[in-house]
């Protein structure tokens, strides 16, 4: 979970970031301020690890509070003024929001934010103690928390991919490609054995020369994947 803090003087503009943060299952808003000043205080005590920061405010510009922060989260501008995107990203900044926002461009720089914190918490600690179970997949209108443990297959189309998971629920359709699948899912539970399948290990029921079977489904085996499946046969033989 990804606590996070809204900096805005506009109260309009930071309800409709508190709306967009509540339809993110990732992200957990610990406070709202209008006041750009109270905000520091608040940020350098707290367990803070991302800022919805505005640039132009009236007593300090977002700009020059995330200068000054001891303990700097990182950070997402939101501002109607695009002429800050340059000086916001040479202080490192995640993404930058240009007002009106809208909710597919929020979601693409939460997620963004997401990997990066993930990224940083993982080098600090060498590592994750333990294997992430879940992963959160885009869907058209909002972000679903799946667990790695309920998919038994992703297959890719053309300008979509279907996720398939057990007990038969219905698929989710993802605008995410498989290639981006592929380098988050974990390489000893999931493999790819087809340019258009990427299969969980562990739900292969039967596996034939040039195809294997997942829940009564058969899935093929090209050619220049043969080899995936090959090591994972000699792997657990």
């Amino acid at each position: 979970m990804i606590n996070s803090v809204i900096i805005d003087d506009e109260p309009l503009a930071a309800g409709i970031l508190q709306d967009y943060i509540e339809k993110v299952p990732f992200l957990n808003l610990k406070a709202t301020f209008t006041n750009a000043l109270e905000a520091i205080q608040y940020i350098e005590q707290e367990d803070v690890d991302l800022l919805f920061l505005d640039i132009r405010m009236p007593d300090i510009t977002g700009v020059d509070l995330l200068k000054n922060l001891k303990k700097r989260p990182a950070a997402i501008f939101t501002t109607a003024y695009q002429e800050y995107a340059i000086e916001g990203y040479s202080l490192n900044v995640v993404d930058y929001l240009l007002k009106p926002i809208p909710f597919t461009r929020f979601v693409s720089a939460a997620t963004k934010a997401y990997d990066y914190i993930n990224m940083v918490k993982s080098s600090r600690s060498g590592g994750y103690a333990a294997q992430q179970e879940f992963i959160f997949i885009k869907t058209e209108y909002k972000i679903v928390k799946v667990d790695l443990s309920d998919i038994l297959y992703i297959e890719g189309l053309k300008d979509y991919s279907k996720i398939y998971l057990k007990d038969n629920s219905k698929p989710i359709f993802t605008l995410q490609n498989l290639k981006s699948f592929e380098s988050k899912l974990p390489q000893d539970r999931f493999i790819r054995i087809h340019r258009s399948y990427i299969v969980s290990i562990n739900k292969i029921n039967v596996i034939c020369k040039n195809r294997v079977m997942i829940a009564q489904t058969d899935i093929p085996v090209s050619i220049g994947f043969k080899n995936n499946l090959q090591e994972i046969i000699f792997r657990n033989s």
